[in-house]
């Protein structure tokens, strides 16, 4: 798949511009192409023609959504190898990671091809009525803001079960993977799925309103930041629209005595340096007890010290380039302010001399509450380390945050487990295993983290409408 064939058939039907996005290698710093931006106009048109695509694909039942998920599917695994080249090039993931991001993207449509009717089946209630059941409708068209750091994932994420349900989506992606966007697009289309099922509005951020406050437009999700999340959900408010946050995080990776030490070590050391650490759901508060710390921070050096940066397009490289700079530049900031109230620095901690779009695999020593590192999210890969010695000094300090995402306990005890997932603030707790999202099971967080669910029966109900009928 060209970059030049997609950005040359979307400028066909935009009017011709000035204003350009533009997309960039990371790795390279070359410009991969550009596209010209929609005016006002141009987006409400969009828009409109989304909703002429919900008027005829909310009439087709379960099985005929379905069908369309199962070809969906079979169009992005007969692709993968270009897809996966697009999301390398456009943000730079080391491209055996792009290829398991579409594998994954296929088994969400076929999981919501199997279940879709299942989870979206009329429910009896029994009542003083006659007959009271409960239907779960489409809402219309959604309006979805969407990231970089998973350009395929995230949008389909929200956007398959969304359709399943019936439901259209206009989508506006971040800008360095617009062609992503577009190929997501294309597939759409050769999965003969209705034109403009999914519609990709270029715009700038200024016209969000003017898309929020469209009649069309029935609910609104972000994955973005905390910053972006609060704006937009005001947005949403104002005009009445039901709204879902997936923001960030700043998950915690707990690590007891007795939990299996290599698969723990090893598994701390993937969950934050998969896609160069800018991952929302990324362990980032490592807690490691005091029995087992020097031990674990050796570990990791030893881990981080055999990782490949290098071009991600190359097999053998396992962390490549910042999706951009400014993203870079912001890591190092994070590092220096931490490091300047009192944490130590005991691995990287720079860009590798060779690699100047590649930041080091890093670890940051006795990180505490307060400290920049331990207050924000952070996108990079940088881990910070901090010494437990109890049991309820480390759910106070996996609590003392801001976010509540995901939390990864690490323990051969069963009981020990059960109770700190019960008191843990976030939105999933993993034990002996990274957060991850999963088909099957709702994802979303809670506190700063957002609201509202993705993925699972949950997911697949947070955008209809849910009817009660009742029988006398």
């Amino acid at each position: 798949m060209e970059f030049g064939r997609l950005a040359g058939k979307f400028s066909l039907i935009c009017s011709q511009k000035t204003a350009l996005m533009r997309s960039i290698n990371p790795f390279t710093g070359a410009l991969i192409a550009e596209y010209p931006v929609m005016d006002r106009e141009e987006v409400i048109r969009k828009v409109e023609s989304v909703e002429r695509a919900f008027s005829l694909w909310s009439k087709k039942n379960v099985d005929e959504r379905a069908a369309g998920l199962l070809a969906f599917a079979q169009v992005l695994e007969k692709n993968k190898e270009s897809y996966a080249r697009l999301i390398t090039l456009e943000m730079g993931k080391p491209i055996r990671e792009s290829r398991l991001e579409i594998a994954k993207c296929a088994w969400l449509c076929r999981h919501y091809a199997e279940k879709g009717a299942e989870y979206l089946a009329d429910k009896t209630v029994i009542t003083d009525a006659q007959l009271s059941k409960i239907q779960f409708e489409p809402l219309g068209v959604l309006f979805a803001i969407m990231p970089w750091n998973f350009p395929f994932w995230q949008v389909l994420r929200f956007a398959v079960p969304a359709i399943m349900a019936g439901n259209a989506v206009v989508l506006k992606h971040a800008p360095n993977v617009t062609g992503c966007g577009l190929a997501i697009m294309e597939a759409i289309e050769e999965a003969g799925l209705p034109d403009k099922l999914i519609g990709l509005l270029v715009m700038d951020i200024d016209l969000t309103e003017t898309v929020i406050a469209h009649p069309a437009i029935r609910g609104v999700t972000i994955t973005g930041s905390e910053k972006a999340g609060r704006s937009v959900a005001a947005l949403a408010g104002k005009h009445l629209k039901k709204i879902v946050l997936e923001l960030g995080g700043s998950d915690p990776f707990i690590v007891f005595p007795d939990a299996e030490f290599g698969n723990a070590c090893t598994t701390g050391m993937m969950s934050r340096m998969l896609n160069a650490g800018q991952v929302c759901i990324a362990a980032k508060r490592f807690l490691i007890h005091e029995d087992i710390y020097e031990n674990f921070v050796n570990q990791q050096v030893e881990l981080l010290s055999a990782l490949q940066p290098g071009n991600p397009l190359d097999e053998n490289t396992t962390i490549g380039p910042m999706a951009r700079p400014d993203l870079l530049e912001q890591i190092l900031q994070q590092l220096d302010k931490t490091l300047s109230a009192g944490a130590s620095l005991r691995y990287g901690g720079k860009a590798f001399d060779m690699h100047p779009s590649i930041f080091m695999p890093t670890i940051v020593e006795d990180v505490r509450p307060g400290m920049v590192l331990w207050n924000e999210e952070s996108f990079g890969p940088v881990m910070c380390l901090t010494r437990f010695s109890t049991t309820e000094e480390v759910i106070q300090l996996a609590n003392q945050s801001v976010y509540g995402l995901g939390a990864s306990v690490w323990t051969t005890d069963n009981k020990l487990a059960a109770h700190l997932a019960s008191q843990l603030q976030c939105g999933s707790v993993f034990v002996n295993s990274l957060v991850k999202s999963d088909p099957r099971l709702p994802f979303g967080g809670t506190k700063n983290s957002g609201f509202g669910r993705e993925l699972g029966e949950a997911g697949i109900k947070e955008f209809v409408n849910i009817k009660t009928y009742w029988f006398q």
